[in-house]
């Protein structure tokens, strides 16, 4: 257990609680870190399956005589789809799995909000899953010779798109995590339902706008479907007709960040509030 030093103990509450939040999240944070580099067959899973998947789809391009680049909208898109499988596997389903191991109590005692163990463990899953997702564009941009015509004035916009969209996908993860510890014994269901419906919906494979504007419109509230779609019109510009232009689809995405963080706020308020009086969320209940 992580301790302050005197002069932290000295401050204001308010400094105090800041600086105990992030020794929470950074602590949370590491395991997930320690523990993808400790199992080799994650990195099997995590890596080796998507590349099949992404291949599946590689070859019916390069079957029909489609551009190189059609190619690497796959990649970027599979790249991409990590993120949303470690979101749903392990931040949404998380806190369900936590009170199955009796852990939940232990977080709920904790002096530190919940709200910060959440965010350690989107922080350690997302530099986690990063590094998963940058060997499989390397990997599968040097099997299919896929080249990228990113300019530096697009860099930016890119890192920001790239940014939002992630804080955004983990804010609803969290808020997807307060919803199952409400419904704990549908977890699988919800989880197999919305798995694959996600990868078709965010246009994973394919540009947004082929979904039509009605699909495309709704798709457009999961914050990967923006950000994957910004990402591709910067880094192949003028290769296929574009959903919302790049800048449009940023700014989007930093509202629906927003949104998303204080709805997973909220949420996990609410939360810790029925533990903490109803005791509702012990084992007990099951």
């Amino acid at each position: 257990m992580a301790t302050l030093s005197p002069d932290a103990r000295a401050a204001s509450p308010q400094v105090v609680g800041v600086r105990l939040g992030f020794m929470t999240m950074l602590g949370r944070a590491y395991p997930r870190l320690v523990a993808a580099n400790r199992e080799p067959d994650w990195i099997f899973y995590e890596v080796a399956l998507p590349l099949l998947q992404i291949c599946a789809f590689a070859f019916v391009y390069k079957a029909i005589g489609a551009p190189k680049q059609y190619i690497g909208l796959v990649i970027l898109g599979g790249g991409m789809m990590a993120f949303w499988a470690n979101v749903l596997w392990s931040m949404a389903g998380q806190l369900h799995w936590e009170r199955q191991s009796g852990n939940l109590e232990l977080y709920l005692m904790a002096p530190s909000s919940l709200l910060w163990i959440l965010a350690g463990m989107a922080f350690g899953g997302m530099l986690a899953t990063a590094i998963r997702t940058v060997v499989i564009l390397a990997l599968g941009s040097l099997l299919f010779g896929v080249s990228y015509a990113l300019t530096l004035s697009a860099v930016p916009l890119v890192i920001l798109a790239f940014l939002f969209s992630l804080i955004g996908l983990y804010g609803l993860g969290s808020m997807l995590a307060s919803l199952y510890l409400l419904y704990n014994r549908e977890v699988w269901a919800i989880q197999e339902v919305i798995q694959e419906p996600v990868a078709f919906l965010t246009g994973s494979y394919v540009p947004v706008r082929a979904l039509g504007p009605f699909v495309a419109g709704f798709a457009a509230l999961i914050p990967l479907t923006l950000g994957l779609d910004a990402v591709r019109q910067l880094v192949f510009p003028g290769l296929f007709r574009i959903f919302i232009p790049a800048g449009w689809e940023v700014g989007i995405l930093a509202v629906l960040a927003v949104l998303f963080c204080v709805g997973a706020a909220w949420a996990l308020t609410y939360i810790e509030r029925l533990a903490k009086v109803q005791g509702r969320l012990s084992l007990k209940w099951q």
